[in-house]
């Protein structure tokens, strides 16, 4: 029989339906020759640092760089049972072949093979490569099952990341919160990330705006407008010069223009359409795209390509009919499918572009939920005009002279509107959509000819300034993401910027749980807006852990390792050499202690790692987070003596290990005494002993 394993227990469940394992069993389905279970996402990931030496469960710079020589897995501990489950089936003699089935990406390859490792199988692997989850789809894939092997520069691309990120975060983590005394999570993406916000922030701060001046002309039906100019005075010499007088028409310039339909969606484009129009966070987006997914209602999602096979053209057509019938906002409407402007078999590597399934058009489109059916609208919107005719229009110039000066008029005279016509009636139908940018070019001018005159009825000065940077939004963080370090990349490179697709969204989350990032709601837009925390760190932050050039390159690395064009020890070298001379060249920035406040009142200095220690209402603790040092106000050691754990008593130990306490109450006898109480702390544990002066005064 042959074991296909599943990521998640709702697409096992589709596979088995089609290839006939209809008997439910604990942990998987049986028939048809084939026994299909499942994974629930990650079932193991590699170990904690403690896991490798129980020393690192506490945080030392001594420690560093923690490099394990052999990486160890683990499962976690709700996900047991099943790992048990596919263990024992990958050991069964009834199984000869194992069948990956999870998603066909870095990361689906990633979560089953650490189970097949993790679980000592040695049986034949094959492959199910597929992009929709179409009974048809799933057919054609089990009659093309591919060998194992023929991804193995997947799995150690994936592997490669996965140790990557875990080396940068342990190690980068550990050094910066132990330096600064508090916790600050540093990552291989989300740190350079992050410096694109606090960037952004800087030069809106920076930004001093100017003003500027510019004369329209009122003529008949339109108007003209002149240069900018930065002087007022100026503008109101030019008006006073124009007013009562002829304009002359001194050059007209048609040109007959198209726009082009926009390239189909990869997810990124996907989430920063849905940010923009529908208001949805990247990671809503992938959650309602990945359950569109597995309803078999829209094609793979983590894709990087905008474009389709040459294999899909002839069923084309069809789908795209049934996509319209399928959409309110296409009703009526005629449209004609141009296959070729979305077909590129060189641009499609792993998965092709996001589009609808065929079974949009059998489906109770209604009863989805809210956010599915948004999402599912603005991926038929795209196939839709993807493949529609180009918006075509003539543009009018009209350079104009009046009192010695140049005006311009601009007009634009639709002949042909193509896919924008859906777009503008998708637009229609959405209650919140945020206004399209205002086009003062689109209205058409009048019949013009040079030479012409034109008598100036209104010359008036429209004031403007300068606007700065705009805060960033998911849109445009997505898009800056997508770029960073292209510049520098070479040409050829298939994967640039900041993270993947399939990975970016969650950068995104982690920089808000963290603290480093907030969600600023305003008007129709949310903006990203970096923290006090987040400007600290990247002001403390080596270059090289910020710089977008030092990730994308990573990126490309693993793409070459994808391809068998680098090996991974080579890559992992690299990442280790890098972390050495971090630790071993960084050092605290002086005075940087300003840059992290608490804002709480300075106790002492801490005996473990040299930190802030500060009072709250339950004991004075360290403020670096990692370190756990603790003196507790309800210590039993103190409650016994009727005696107070005092900010001056927690003064005095902290800074010479003991202080002197008078009328000590004993248990024992009843009495009180006096007593020097010592702070012994072990680096683990906070413990107290005590000191007596000798008899006779010696």
């Amino acid at each position: 029989m042959k074991l296909v394993i599943a990521e998640k227990p709702s697409v096992a469940q589709s596979i088995a339906a089609v290839i006939g394992a209809d008997t439910r069993r604990k942990g998987y389905l049986e028939g048809g020759g084939y026994l299909v279970s499942w994974c629930i996402g990650h079932l193991a990931g590699l170990a904690n640092a403690e896991t490798y030496d129980p020393k690192y469960a506490k945080w030392n710079y001594h420690d560093l760089p923690i490099l394990p020589e052999r990486w160890q897995f683990v499962v976690g501990k709700e996900k047991q049972e099943q790992y048990k489950v596919l263990h024992d089936l990958m050991h069964s003699d009834t199984v000869d072949t194992v069948v990956n089935a999870c998603d066909a990406g870095r990361e689906g390859e990633a979560i089953f093979r650490t189970v097949y490792n993790l679980a000592g199988c040695k049986k034949p692997m094959q492959r199910l490569w597929i992009s929709s989850m179409e009974d048809c789809a799933i057919r054609q894939g089990f009659e093309a099952l591919k060998p194992g092997a023929d991804y193995d520069g997947l799995h150690e691309a994936a592997l490669c990341r996965s140790k990557a990120d875990w080396l940068v975060g342990i190690n980068a983590t550990r050094l910066f919160s132990v330096l600064y005394h508090r916790t600050l999570n540093i990552g291989r993406v989300m740190s350079p990330t992050l410096a694109l916000v606090v960037q952004r922030e800087a030069e809106i701060a920076a930004f001093k705006p100017e003003a500027f001046y510019t004369l329209v002309l009122g003529l008949a039906d339109f108007t003209a407008a002149g240069e900018r100019l930065k002087d007022k005075e100026e503008a109101a010499r030019l008006q006073e010069a124009c007013a009562g007088t002829d304009a002359t028409v001194q050059k007209v310039e048609r040109k007959d223009k198209a726009e082009k339909p926009p390239a189909l969606y990869d997810l990124t484009t996907l989430q920063r359409d849905a940010n923009r129009l529908l208001g949805f966070t990247a990671q809503q987006t992938l959650d309602y795209l990945q359950n569109l997914y597995e309803k078999k209602l829209c094609t793979y999602p983590r894709t990087d390509s905008r474009y389709l096979t040459s294999d899909m053209a002839e069923g084309l057509p069809v789908l795209v009919n049934a996509t319209a019938k399928a959409m309110p906002f296409a009703s009526g409407s005629a449209v004609r499918v141009n296959a070729a402007q979305v077909i590129n078999d060189k641009k499609v590597s792993d998965h092709h572009a996001v589009i609808p399934t065929q079974n949009i058009h059998t489906t109770d489109l209604a009863a989805l939920p809210v956010g599915e059916r948004a999402v599912l609208e603005l991926v038929a919107l795209r196939l839709l005009c993807a493949v529609g005719q180009p918006y075509e229009y003539a543009e009018t110039v009209v350079m104009l002279d009046c009192a010695g000066h140049t005006f311009t008029a601009k007009g634009r005279a639709v002949q042909n509107p193509g896919w924008k016509q859906l777009e503008e009636r998708y637009r229609a139908s959405l209650k919140d959509a945020p206004e399209p940018a205002a086009d003062n070019d689109a209205k058409a001018l009048p019949v013009i000819t040079e030479g012409e005159v034109f008598s100036v009825t209104v010359p008036c000065i429209r004031e403007g300034k300068t606007t700065p940077p705009r805060h960033f939004t998911e849109d445009t963080l997505l898009s800056a993401m997508e770029v960073a370090g292209a510049k520098d990349m070479p040409e050829d490179a298939e994967r640039k910027g900041l993270g993947t697709p399939a990975t970016r969204a969650g950068i995104l989350e982690k920089l808000v749980s963290t603290g480093f990032v907030e969600r600023k709601k305003s008007k129709k837009t949310v903006q990203l807006l970096p923290t006090h925390d987040a400007v600290s760190l990247v002001t403390v932050l080596p270059e090289q852990l910020q710089s977008p050039l030092l990730t994308a390159e990573w990126e490309y690395r693993l793409k070459e390792i994808e391809r068998g064009e680098l090996e991974p020890d080579e890559f992992m070298g690299g990442i280790t050499e890098m972390l050495k001379e971090l630790v071993s060249t960084y050092h605290a920035i002086e005075g940087a202690e300003v840059l992290f406040p608490s804002g709480r009142e300075v106790v002492g200095k801490c005996p473990r790692c040299g930190g802030i220690v500060t009072e709250s209402k339950q004991g004075f603790f360290c403020e670096n987070a990692a370190c756990q040092f603790a003196l507790w106000k309800n210590s039993r050691f103190f409650t016994a003596k009727k005696k107070q754990l005092t900010k001056t008593v927690a003064a005095d130990l902290l800074a010479n290990g003991r202080v002197q306490m008078k009328g000590c109450y004993s248990e024992k006898t009843g009495k009180t005494y006096d007593a020097v109480i010592v702070l012994d702390d072990d680096g683990q544990r906070t413990n107290f002993k005590m000191e007596f002066a000798q008899k006779g005064g010696k």
